[in-house]
């Protein structure tokens, strides 16, 4: 075989030469090839066996979580290719104990006293009480259904039996229903805010005797969705009102979507936005990701629009009157991906391991969010100050790092993608520095669409576009109802049981969040 091999190859030198380049780059590309594969098998094993934490693996060096404690000076002393490290003392923490139970809750006093015989001292004098011992116990009823009986006195006329009056009946959250303003909003608070689908709520009605069936829980909630639409108006005219708008989407599966098959992706937005004490989140349902919905969302805001890097927010984040700002947790989240895979390729990680380029990132980022906690509870302008001083200066070693390392990775690997990423969006990630109002993340958004993320793990899916509409409706209320400090149930009840009566502008007004 390896005579007849021998014997194909040229006699001519160059030839020789030219052919043994071609073997050369064949293999060279079949080992990246067989590298990128390696990367997605220990991607994919890691998202279905590892952690869904986004935490730095401190298994990687022990000097890496992150460094946000690291003096100042430590920073200037690290060189471009090498970050700082840190030496972490920890200092156990006596536990609190058991905390106290809220005074203003209800008291029922269960006295426990000795026997007569027992209150008979071994001397055989009578003992006489000098005190109590208290210990508290939390106790709980559960939910007490009851039936509002509206009485309407009714009145007629004697003398001519011809003219009858009936006291009218205060305007109902959802007219000709048996449905008050606090079961509603006890139903809306369970399934969008506790994540409780309509179809367990049916049967825990049903367990304590009474029928609701869903079909008629799934009308109310859409019904509800549209009674609060001239709440939401007022409160998208706040959210412009603010300088900065978050925003985020979230795939949504919608079974009698017109013109779709029902197995297709149709999706909720979020924004985040409004002044810094009357904060607003709306969702927004749409069948489509693309950009128009984006634009027609932010269609005459001027500002600042913070996302992530998803194309469909290029167009409006281009616009002369919008600047637009990236997302260092997605940047982050990458490098944790490809730190993952080099962990799952180094198996042996002795004292003398040195870290990957993904540490040294994470690392670097870690004394970015180390400054930005502490500026928490600064003013903007001193915020802004605080960045110029060390934001900055980081950043620019940040830049440095890149620049040297982006050109030896391959771009196709997970480290490639997360320093192409960082490259990428290297203007939108650095234009929070210029205003202490801005965020280094969009992690505000994420969190606001969070419930609903959870929500849909319980059920699944929307039937009709009306109840994802209604959906929008009832999680955006909630939503900015928790942001401005209020119970949502409270909320929600206080808002069904006022607005079917309001005569104006001002009375709706009086319903919004921070008005209460």
């Amino acid at each position: 075989m390896i005579s007849e091999t021998a014997e194909q190859l040229p006699d001519d030198p160059e030839a020789l030469k030219a052919l043994l380049r071609q073997q050369s780059e064949q293999l060279e590309n079949r080992q990246q090839r067989i590298r990128l594969l390696e990367e997605q098998i220990l991607l994919l094993q890691n998202k279905r066996f590892g952690s869904s934490s986004e935490k730095a693996d401190s298994s990687q060096i022990n000097l890496f979580n992150e460094a946000e404690t690291l003096a100042d000076d430590a920073i200037e002393e690290a060189s471009p290719d090498t970050p700082s490290t840190e030496t972490v003392t920890y200092t156990h923490r006596k536990s609190a104990g058991r905390k106290p139970l809220p005074q203003d809750l209800p008291r029922v006093r269960i006295e426990h006293d000795l026997s007569e015989e027992e209150k008979i001292c071994r001397c055989g004098c009578q003992m006489q009480a000098m005190g109590e011992v208290i210990s508290e116990q939390l106790d709980i009823i559960p939910a007490k259904i009851q039936v509002l009986e509206h009485v309407r006195k009714k009145y007629a006329c004697k003398a001519c039996e011809s003219c009858v009056k009936t006291a009218a009946l205060p305007p109902q959250p959802i007219p000709k229903s048996n449905a008050s303003p606090g079961l509603l909003a006890h139903i809306a608070a369970a399934k969008y805010q506790d994540a409780l689908p309509l179809a367990r709520q049916e049967k825990i009605f049903h367990r304590i005797g009474v029928a609701l069936p869903r079909n008629t829980l799934a009308n109310w909630m859409i019904r509800s969705g549209a009674l609060i639409q001239p709440l939401l108006n007022l409160l998208e005219d706040k959210l412009r009102e603010g300088s900065i708008i978050q925003c985020d989407e979230t795939p949504l599966q919608v079974l009698k979507e017109p013109d779709k098959p029902s197995q297709s992706q149709s999706y909720m937005w979020v924004r985040r936005g409004g002044l810094p004490d009357q904060k607003v989140i709306l969702f927004d349902y749409s069948p489509s990701r693309s950009g128009e919905v984006a634009g027609s969302l932010l269609s005459g805001f001027r500002g600042y629009l913070q996302t992530d890097d998803y194309a469909g927010y290029h167009a409006v984040g281009n616009e002369k009157s919008i600047t637009h700002l990236g997302c260092w947790a997605h940047a982050r989240r990458k490098f944790i991906e490809a730190q993952k895979i080099a962990g799952g390729k180094v198996k042996n990680k002795g004292k003398n391991h040195q870290p990957s380029k993904a540490d040294i990132a994470l690392n670097y980022i870690g004394h970015l969010y180390g400054i930005e906690r502490k500026g928490q509870g600064l003013r903007p302008s001193e915020r802004y100050c605080l960045r110029q001083e060390e934001s900055l200066p980081l950043l620019e070693k940040i830049r440095i790092w890149l620049d040297k390392t982006l050109p030896k990775v391959l771009p196709k690997t997970a480290l490639g993608k997360a320093l192409g990423y960082l490259h990428k969006n290297w203007k939108k990630l650095t234009v929070y520095t210029e205003d202490g109002q801005l965020n280094i993340d969009n992690n505000a958004a994420e969190n606001a669409i969070r419930p609903f993320v959870i929500g849909r793990k319980n059920w699944l899916f929307s039937d009709t576009p009306r109840g994802a509409k209604a959906s929008a409706a009832l999680y955006g209320l909630i939503e900015t109802a928790k942001a401005n400090g209020l119970e949502p149930y409270d909320y929600l009840r206080r808002v069904y049981t006022d607005l079917p009566s309001v005569q104006s502008v001002e009375d709706i007004e009086a319903l919004l969040p921070w008005n209460l």
